[in-house]
């Protein structure tokens, strides 16, 4: 997937996630099953998830290459990232403390679809800056799957709504009618 590819794909896939949350009533929003994170923790938990992705493609290059190092193999592809984050769920990762909600009340909801709106809109405008081999050549720490390219981290970043999308659909789904 090429730079550009990659930018649609943030801009759908985000802006399907915020406009479903935001469709939400506050039933839903709030709703929860078997200790599982509210559609609210969700969109509070990819909001905490995109920040950092985000203040990192603010940082110069020449910084990234003195503080993470550049890769020493080629990018994965968006299938092969996802793959390989499911091999670090089935394995029981899971979010760092930093990235776990805390409850989140109906009042924020629209609050969180503004930032995460915004945070979003904030991370293409730096990435359309980076050249196709800046996001191959240069690697960032990923909590979960450890060193990833810039490529691999907008991979991530991508599918990572989408998949909250699914688990809030499914949360749901198991709502009483």
């Amino acid at each position: 997937m090429d730079k550009k590819e990659i930018i649609t794909h943030l801009k759908d896939n985000y802006a399907a996630f915020v406009q479903m949350i935001e469709a939400m009533s506050e039933e839903d929003f709030l709703f929860t099953t078997d200790n599982k994170w509210t559609p609210g923790q969700q969109a509070d938990h990819i909001l905490r998830s995109i920040k950092p992705v985000n203040m990192a493609f603010a940082i110069p290059i020449f910084v990234l290459d003195l503080v993470f190092g550049k890769a020493n193999r080629q990018s994965r592809s968006y299938a092969g990232l996802v793959h390989r984050y499911f091999d670090k769920l089935a394995e029981g990762g899971k979010a760092s403390s930093r990235y776990i909600p805390p409850a989140i009340s109906f009042k924020r909801k629209k609050r969180i679809c503004k930032s995460i709106t915004a945070t979003i809109a904030a991370l293409i405008k730096k990435v359309a800056k980076y050249s196709e081999e800046d996001l191959d050549d240069f690697i960032l720490p990923h909590p979960l799957l450890g060193k990833v390219t810039l490529r691999e981290m907008l991979y991530f970043t991508a599918y990572h709504v989408d998949h909250h999308k699914t688990n809030i659909k499914e949360l749901l789904s198991y709502k009483p009618a």
